[in-house]
Protein backbone atom coordinates (compact mmCIF):
# COMPACT_ATOMS: atom_id res chain seq x y z
CA UNK A 1 0.00 0.00 0.00
CA UNK A 2 1.38 4.01 -0.37
CA UNK A 3 3.17 4.69 2.43
CA UNK A 4 0.70 7.93 3.60
CA UNK A 5 -0.50 9.62 6.45
CA UNK A 6 -3.34 12.03 6.75
CA UNK A 7 -2.85 15.19 5.99
CA UNK A 8 -1.94 17.84 8.48
CA UNK A 9 -1.84 21.63 8.44
CA UNK A 10 1.85 23.26 8.69
CA UNK A 11 0.96 24.78 12.19
CA UNK A 12 0.33 21.26 13.24
CA UNK A 13 3.05 19.63 11.87
CA UNK A 14 5.81 22.12 12.63
CA UNK A 15 6.03 22.00 16.34
CA UNK A 16 8.52 24.23 17.85
CA UNK A 17 8.70 27.90 17.12
CA UNK A 18 10.69 29.62 14.29
CA UNK A 19 14.23 29.80 14.60
CA UNK A 20 16.90 31.54 12.16
CA UNK A 21 20.23 29.39 13.65
CA UNK A 22 18.10 26.58 12.58
CA UNK A 23 17.05 27.88 9.43
CA UNK A 24 20.91 29.24 8.70
CA UNK A 25 22.17 26.07 9.62
CA UNK A 26 22.47 24.03 6.47
CA UNK A 27 22.07 24.91 2.79
CA UNK A 28 18.71 23.22 1.96
CA UNK A 29 16.70 25.18 4.26
CA UNK A 30 17.13 28.39 2.58
CA UNK A 31 17.91 27.31 -0.92
CA UNK A 32 15.09 24.96 -0.84
CA UNK A 33 12.53 27.98 -0.21
CA UNK A 34 14.26 30.20 -2.71
CA UNK A 35 14.30 27.79 -5.43
CA UNK A 36 10.54 26.74 -5.59
CA UNK A 37 9.44 30.16 -4.06
CA UNK A 38 11.38 31.48 -7.42
CA UNK A 39 10.10 28.77 -9.61
CA UNK A 40 6.58 29.57 -8.59
CA UNK A 41 6.90 33.09 -9.18
CA UNK A 42 9.03 33.08 -12.74
CA UNK A 43 6.71 31.06 -14.25
CA UNK A 44 3.68 33.03 -12.77
CA UNK A 45 5.78 36.26 -14.78
CA UNK A 46 7.05 34.36 -17.80
CA UNK A 47 3.63 32.44 -18.44
CA UNK A 48 0.83 35.22 -17.61
CA UNK A 49 2.72 38.93 -17.00
CA UNK A 50 5.82 38.71 -19.47
CA UNK A 51 5.24 41.93 -19.90
CA UNK A 52 7.45 42.95 -16.75
CA UNK A 53 10.39 40.91 -18.23
CA UNK A 54 12.87 44.03 -18.67
CA UNK A 55 16.31 43.94 -20.88
CA UNK A 56 18.64 43.76 -21.46
CA UNK A 57 17.64 39.90 -20.21
CA UNK A 58 13.98 38.79 -22.09
CA UNK A 59 11.94 37.00 -23.18
CA UNK A 60 12.54 33.03 -23.68
CA UNK A 61 16.45 33.82 -22.80
CA UNK A 62 15.34 35.24 -19.50
CA UNK A 63 13.08 31.92 -18.79
CA UNK A 64 15.59 29.61 -19.96
CA UNK A 65 18.18 31.32 -17.28
CA UNK A 66 15.82 31.17 -14.47
CA UNK A 67 14.68 28.15 -14.80
CA UNK A 68 17.82 26.20 -15.06
CA UNK A 69 20.16 28.58 -12.74
CA UNK A 70 17.50 30.22 -10.84
CA UNK A 71 15.41 27.27 -10.17
CA UNK A 72 17.38 24.04 -10.67
CA UNK A 73 20.82 25.22 -9.97
CA UNK A 74 19.40 26.85 -6.99
CA UNK A 75 18.18 23.66 -5.61
CA UNK A 76 21.97 21.38 -6.93
CA UNK A 77 23.75 23.87 -4.76
CA UNK A 78 21.57 23.55 -1.15
CA UNK A 79 21.53 19.88 -1.64
CA UNK A 80 25.21 20.17 -2.02
CA UNK A 81 26.11 21.86 0.27
CA UNK A 82 23.81 20.15 3.06
CA UNK A 83 24.89 16.10 1.47
CA UNK A 84 28.70 17.02 1.53
CA UNK A 85 28.32 17.75 5.55
CA UNK A 86 27.15 13.84 5.71
CA UNK A 87 29.85 12.99 2.98
CA UNK A 88 32.43 14.93 5.12
CA UNK A 89 31.03 15.15 8.56
CA UNK A 90 32.11 19.29 8.07
CA UNK A 91 29.17 21.60 7.13
CA UNK A 92 30.45 23.73 4.59
CA UNK A 93 28.41 26.82 5.10
CA UNK A 94 26.68 28.42 7.53
CA UNK A 95 24.94 31.10 9.35
CA UNK A 96 26.24 34.76 8.29
CA UNK A 97 27.95 33.15 5.36
CA UNK A 98 24.96 31.03 4.06
CA UNK A 99 22.71 34.39 4.80
CA UNK A 100 25.34 36.08 2.55
CA UNK A 101 25.28 33.46 -0.16
CA UNK A 102 21.23 34.24 -0.02
CA UNK A 103 21.85 37.79 -0.46
CA UNK A 104 23.81 37.26 -3.41
CA UNK A 105 21.52 34.66 -5.19
CA UNK A 106 18.30 37.61 -4.54
CA UNK A 107 20.28 40.27 -6.23
CA UNK A 108 21.07 38.20 -9.08
CA UNK A 109 17.27 37.53 -9.37
CA UNK A 110 16.45 41.01 -9.08
CA UNK A 111 18.93 42.68 -10.84
CA UNK A 112 18.14 40.25 -14.15
CA UNK A 113 14.49 41.00 -13.56
CA UNK A 114 14.27 44.31 -13.05
CA UNK A 115 17.56 46.24 -12.78
CA UNK A 116 18.39 47.28 -16.41
CA UNK A 117 22.08 47.78 -17.84
CA UNK A 118 23.32 48.33 -14.86
CA UNK A 119 21.28 45.97 -12.89
CA UNK A 120 22.33 43.18 -15.09
CA UNK A 121 25.87 43.71 -14.57
CA UNK A 122 25.70 43.40 -11.11
CA UNK A 123 23.71 40.69 -11.09
CA UNK A 124 26.12 39.08 -13.62
CA UNK A 125 28.62 39.55 -10.52
CA UNK A 126 26.46 38.18 -7.61
CA UNK A 127 26.11 34.72 -10.33
CA UNK A 128 29.55 34.63 -10.74
CA UNK A 129 30.26 34.92 -6.80
CA UNK A 130 26.70 33.16 -5.92
CA UNK A 131 28.79 29.37 -7.61
CA UNK A 132 32.06 30.77 -7.08
CA UNK A 133 31.69 30.98 -3.05
CA UNK A 134 29.72 27.51 -3.16
CA UNK A 135 32.55 25.60 -5.40
CA UNK A 136 35.11 26.90 -2.87
CA UNK A 137 32.93 25.97 0.30
CA UNK A 138 32.54 22.54 -0.99
CA UNK A 139 35.97 22.25 -2.03
CA UNK A 140 37.39 23.25 1.46
CA UNK A 141 35.15 20.25 3.19
CA UNK A 142 36.30 17.78 0.32
CA UNK A 143 39.77 18.63 1.42
CA UNK A 144 39.42 18.79 4.90
CA UNK A 145 37.04 15.28 5.12
CA UNK A 146 39.46 13.97 2.17
CA UNK A 147 36.25 12.92 0.35
CA UNK A 148 38.60 11.96 -2.91
CA UNK A 149 35.25 10.54 -4.85
CA UNK A 150 33.43 13.77 -4.64
CA UNK A 151 36.47 16.28 -5.62
CA UNK A 152 34.78 16.31 -8.62
CA UNK A 153 32.02 18.26 -7.32
CA UNK A 154 33.14 21.51 -6.50
CA UNK A 155 34.14 21.68 -10.43
CA UNK A 156 31.25 20.78 -11.42
CA UNK A 157 28.94 23.38 -9.36
CA UNK A 158 32.37 26.25 -11.09
CA UNK A 159 31.20 24.55 -14.32
CA UNK A 160 27.51 25.34 -13.60
CA UNK A 161 28.63 29.14 -12.41
CA UNK A 162 30.85 29.21 -15.52
CA UNK A 163 28.10 28.53 -18.58
CA UNK A 164 25.58 30.79 -16.47
CA UNK A 165 28.18 33.60 -16.82
CA UNK A 166 28.86 32.76 -20.23
CA UNK A 167 25.43 32.83 -21.12
CA UNK A 168 24.37 36.24 -19.99
CA UNK A 169 27.43 37.77 -21.72
CA UNK A 170 26.29 36.17 -25.02
CA UNK A 171 22.52 37.72 -23.98
CA UNK A 172 24.07 40.85 -23.60
CA UNK A 173 25.90 40.99 -26.94
CA UNK A 174 22.52 39.72 -28.69
CA UNK A 175 23.75 36.52 -29.94
CA UNK A 176 21.43 34.02 -30.00
CA UNK A 177 23.06 31.60 -31.37
CA UNK A 178 26.09 31.70 -28.98
CA UNK A 179 23.40 32.03 -26.57
CA UNK A 180 21.44 28.55 -27.04
CA UNK A 181 24.95 27.03 -27.77
CA UNK A 182 26.04 28.12 -24.06
CA UNK A 183 22.72 27.20 -22.85
CA UNK A 184 22.67 23.53 -23.67
CA UNK A 185 26.59 23.59 -22.23
CA UNK A 186 24.65 24.84 -19.17
CA UNK A 187 22.27 22.26 -19.61
CA UNK A 188 24.45 19.20 -19.82
CA UNK A 189 26.33 20.47 -17.10
CA UNK A 190 23.28 20.33 -14.59
CA UNK A 191 22.63 16.83 -16.15
CA UNK A 192 25.88 15.59 -14.98
CA UNK A 193 25.47 16.64 -11.92
CA UNK A 194 21.60 15.61 -10.93
CA UNK A 195 22.87 12.24 -12.77
CA UNK A 196 25.95 11.48 -10.26
CA UNK A 197 23.25 12.46 -7.52
CA UNK A 198 20.54 10.13 -8.54
CA UNK A 199 22.84 7.15 -9.15
CA UNK A 200 23.87 7.65 -5.81
CA UNK A 201 20.59 8.11 -3.55
CA UNK A 202 18.12 6.34 -5.71
CA UNK A 203 20.11 2.58 -4.80
CA UNK A 204 20.18 3.72 -1.45
CA UNK A 205 17.03 4.94 -0.93
CA UNK A 206 15.56 2.21 -2.52
CA UNK A 207 17.19 -0.57 -0.39
CA UNK A 208 16.28 1.16 2.64
CA UNK A 209 12.80 1.50 2.04
CA UNK A 210 11.78 -1.69 0.15
CA UNK A 211 12.91 -4.80 2.98
CA UNK A 212 14.46 -7.12 1.07
CA UNK A 213 15.59 -5.46 -2.46
CA UNK A 214 19.14 -5.65 -3.07
CA UNK A 215 19.54 -3.91 -6.55
CA UNK A 216 23.09 -2.56 -8.16
CA UNK A 217 24.76 0.90 -7.53
CA UNK A 218 25.66 0.56 -11.06
CA UNK A 219 29.31 2.05 -10.00
CA UNK A 220 31.02 1.15 -13.22
CA UNK A 221 27.98 2.34 -15.89
CA UNK A 222 28.30 5.22 -13.79
CA UNK A 223 31.69 5.74 -14.43
CA UNK A 224 31.01 5.49 -18.47
CA UNK A 225 28.03 8.06 -18.10
CA UNK A 226 30.09 10.40 -16.10
CA UNK A 227 32.88 9.76 -18.57
CA UNK A 228 31.13 10.18 -21.65
CA UNK A 229 28.32 13.77 -20.26
CA UNK A 230 31.60 15.28 -19.55
CA UNK A 231 33.05 14.98 -22.96
CA UNK A 232 29.89 16.00 -24.48
CA UNK A 233 30.77 19.03 -22.46
CA UNK A 234 33.88 19.69 -24.15
CA UNK A 235 32.62 18.64 -27.11
CA UNK A 236 29.77 21.17 -27.41
CA UNK A 237 32.22 23.89 -26.14
CA UNK A 238 34.36 23.15 -29.23
CA UNK A 239 31.15 22.79 -31.36
CA UNK A 240 31.74 19.56 -32.99
CA UNK A 241 28.11 18.28 -33.18
CA UNK A 242 28.20 14.79 -34.13
CA UNK A 243 30.29 13.02 -31.52
CA UNK A 244 28.74 15.70 -29.07
CA UNK A 245 25.44 13.86 -30.10
CA UNK A 246 26.59 10.40 -30.01
CA UNK A 247 28.36 11.24 -26.20
CA UNK A 248 24.94 12.53 -25.36
CA UNK A 249 22.73 10.22 -26.29
CA UNK A 250 24.73 6.97 -24.85
CA UNK A 251 24.54 8.74 -21.72
CA UNK A 252 20.65 8.73 -22.02
CA UNK A 253 20.53 5.00 -23.25
CA UNK A 254 22.89 3.90 -19.65
CA UNK A 255 20.63 5.89 -17.61
CA UNK A 256 17.33 4.16 -19.15
CA UNK A 257 19.82 0.56 -18.74
CA UNK A 258 20.50 1.93 -14.95
CA UNK A 259 16.85 2.64 -14.26
CA UNK A 260 15.36 -1.11 -15.32
CA UNK A 261 18.15 -2.97 -13.52
CA UNK A 262 16.96 -0.92 -10.60
CA UNK A 263 13.74 -3.00 -10.37
CA UNK A 264 11.53 0.00 -10.56
CA UNK A 265 8.19 -2.66 -10.30
CA UNK A 266 9.64 -2.81 -6.85
CA UNK A 267 9.21 0.10 -5.88
CA UNK A 268 5.56 1.26 -7.38
CA UNK A 269 3.72 1.18 -3.99
CA UNK A 270 6.54 3.86 -2.71
CA UNK A 271 5.98 7.37 -4.15
CA UNK A 272 8.83 9.01 -2.48
CA UNK A 273 11.08 6.38 -4.73
CA UNK A 274 8.81 6.21 -7.94
CA UNK A 275 9.20 9.59 -8.47
CA UNK A 276 12.87 9.28 -8.58
CA UNK A 277 12.81 6.74 -11.20
CA UNK A 278 10.45 8.66 -13.62
CA UNK A 279 12.83 11.17 -12.98
CA UNK A 280 16.15 9.29 -13.87
CA UNK A 281 14.67 7.77 -16.31
CA UNK A 282 12.94 10.73 -17.95
CA UNK A 283 16.57 12.93 -18.12
CA UNK A 284 17.97 9.35 -20.14
CA UNK A 285 14.99 9.84 -22.92
CA UNK A 286 15.48 13.76 -23.06
CA UNK A 287 19.50 13.44 -23.51
CA UNK A 288 18.99 10.29 -26.25
CA UNK A 289 16.01 13.66 -28.14
CA UNK A 290 19.37 15.86 -27.41
CA UNK A 291 21.71 13.70 -29.12
CA UNK A 292 19.07 13.15 -32.00
CA UNK A 293 18.11 16.79 -32.16
CA UNK A 294 22.25 18.14 -32.65
CA UNK A 295 22.56 15.32 -34.97
CA UNK A 296 19.69 16.43 -37.08
CA UNK A 297 17.79 13.10 -36.97
CA UNK A 298 14.74 14.54 -34.92
CA UNK A 299 11.45 14.33 -36.68
CA UNK A 300 8.36 16.19 -36.16
CA UNK A 301 8.63 18.30 -33.05
CA UNK A 302 11.75 16.61 -31.81
CA UNK A 303 13.28 18.93 -34.41
CA UNK A 304 12.24 21.95 -32.12
CA UNK A 305 14.94 22.52 -29.43
CA UNK A 306 11.94 23.16 -27.14
CA UNK A 307 11.76 19.15 -26.78
CA UNK A 308 14.21 17.88 -25.69
CA UNK A 309 14.73 21.25 -23.53
CA UNK A 310 11.56 20.32 -21.39
CA UNK A 311 12.27 16.67 -21.30
CA UNK A 312 15.19 16.90 -19.76
CA UNK A 313 14.33 20.24 -17.88
CA UNK A 314 10.60 19.24 -16.52
CA UNK A 315 10.67 15.63 -16.97
CA UNK A 316 13.92 15.08 -15.75
CA UNK A 317 15.40 17.77 -13.14
CA UNK A 318 12.06 18.82 -11.71
CA UNK A 319 10.48 15.99 -11.45
CA UNK A 320 13.80 15.05 -9.46
CA UNK A 321 13.62 18.05 -7.47
CA UNK A 322 10.47 17.56 -6.04
CA UNK A 323 10.61 14.21 -5.18
CA UNK A 324 14.64 15.29 -3.60
CA UNK A 325 13.26 18.26 -2.25
CA UNK A 326 10.42 16.30 -0.14
CA UNK A 327 12.20 13.19 0.81
CA UNK A 328 15.82 14.95 1.58
CA UNK A 329 14.10 18.11 3.90
CA UNK A 330 12.05 14.84 5.82
CA UNK A 331 15.27 13.02 6.35
CA UNK A 332 17.33 15.83 7.22
CA UNK A 333 14.24 17.64 9.56
CA UNK A 334 13.94 14.23 11.52
CA UNK A 335 10.16 13.52 10.01
CA UNK A 336 9.12 10.47 9.32
CA UNK A 337 9.67 9.09 5.95
CA UNK A 338 6.17 9.08 4.65
CA UNK A 339 3.93 10.83 2.82
CA UNK A 340 0.41 12.93 3.54
CA UNK A 341 -1.89 13.79 0.89
CA UNK A 342 -0.80 17.23 0.07
CA UNK A 343 3.16 15.81 -0.56
CA UNK A 344 1.86 12.91 -3.16
CA UNK A 345 -0.56 15.77 -4.56
CA UNK A 346 2.45 17.41 -4.96
CA UNK A 347 4.05 14.53 -7.13
CA UNK A 348 1.03 14.58 -9.46
CA UNK A 349 0.68 18.04 -10.05
CA UNK A 350 4.28 18.03 -11.32
CA UNK A 351 3.77 14.95 -13.44
CA UNK A 352 0.91 17.03 -15.01
CA UNK A 353 2.38 19.50 -15.84
CA UNK A 354 5.35 17.95 -17.57
CA UNK A 355 2.44 16.13 -19.76
CA UNK A 356 0.68 19.01 -20.15
CA UNK A 357 3.83 21.20 -21.54
CA UNK A 358 4.97 18.70 -23.53
CA UNK A 359 1.66 18.76 -25.19
CA UNK A 360 1.64 22.22 -26.10
CA UNK A 361 4.95 21.54 -28.32
CA UNK A 362 2.54 20.20 -31.21
CA UNK A 363 1.07 23.27 -32.63
CA UNK A 364 -2.95 23.45 -32.44
CA UNK A 365 -5.67 25.36 -31.90
CA UNK A 366 -5.26 24.22 -27.79
CA UNK A 367 -1.48 24.66 -27.31
CA UNK A 368 -1.76 28.13 -25.42
CA UNK A 369 -4.78 26.74 -23.78
CA UNK A 370 -2.28 23.38 -22.45
CA UNK A 371 0.35 25.71 -21.82
CA UNK A 372 -1.55 28.05 -19.29
CA UNK A 373 -3.00 24.77 -17.53
CA UNK A 374 0.77 23.01 -17.71
CA UNK A 375 1.76 26.61 -16.00
CA UNK A 376 -1.27 26.38 -13.24
CA UNK A 377 -0.06 22.80 -12.52
CA UNK A 378 3.29 23.56 -11.97
CA UNK A 379 2.84 26.65 -9.53
CA UNK A 380 0.08 24.70 -7.69
CA UNK A 381 2.81 21.90 -7.10
CA UNK A 382 5.21 24.85 -5.72
CA UNK A 383 2.36 26.80 -3.93
CA UNK A 384 1.49 23.27 -2.17
CA UNK A 385 5.47 22.45 -1.69
CA UNK A 386 5.97 25.65 -0.24
CA UNK A 387 2.93 25.93 2.11
CA UNK A 388 3.42 22.58 3.33
CA UNK A 389 7.57 22.50 4.37
CA UNK A 390 8.14 26.50 4.80
CA UNK A 391 6.95 25.77 8.75
CA UNK A 392 9.19 22.66 8.52
CA UNK A 393 12.28 24.26 7.48
CA UNK A 394 12.30 27.46 9.43
CA UNK A 395 12.11 25.49 12.50
CA UNK A 396 14.78 23.12 14.46
CA UNK A 397 15.12 19.64 13.72
CA UNK A 398 12.67 17.20 15.45
CA UNK A 399 13.90 15.28 18.31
Amino acid sequence: MTDLTQARTPQTAAGAAPDLQAFLSLGFRPLYIAGCAWALIAIALWIFAPQWLGQPLGGVAWHAHEMLWGFIATIAVGFLLTASATWTGFNPLKGAGLAGLCVLWVVARLGLLFGGETGFHIACASVAAFFLISAVCLLRVMLKGNSRRNYGVPVLVLGLGLTDVLFLRAALAGDYILLMQRFNLGLICMAVIALLIARRVIPFFSMRMVPGLTIPMQTRSGQVQLALSVLAILLGAVQWAAPMAAALAATGLIALWQTIRWQPLAVRHKPLLWILYIGYAAMGVGLIAAGMHIAGLGTGVLQRSAAHVHIIGMGGFAVLIIGMVTRTALGHLGRPLVLDGSMLLCYWLMIAAVVLRLAALWPSGASLTLLQAAAVCWMGCMALYLWRFVPLLIRPRAK
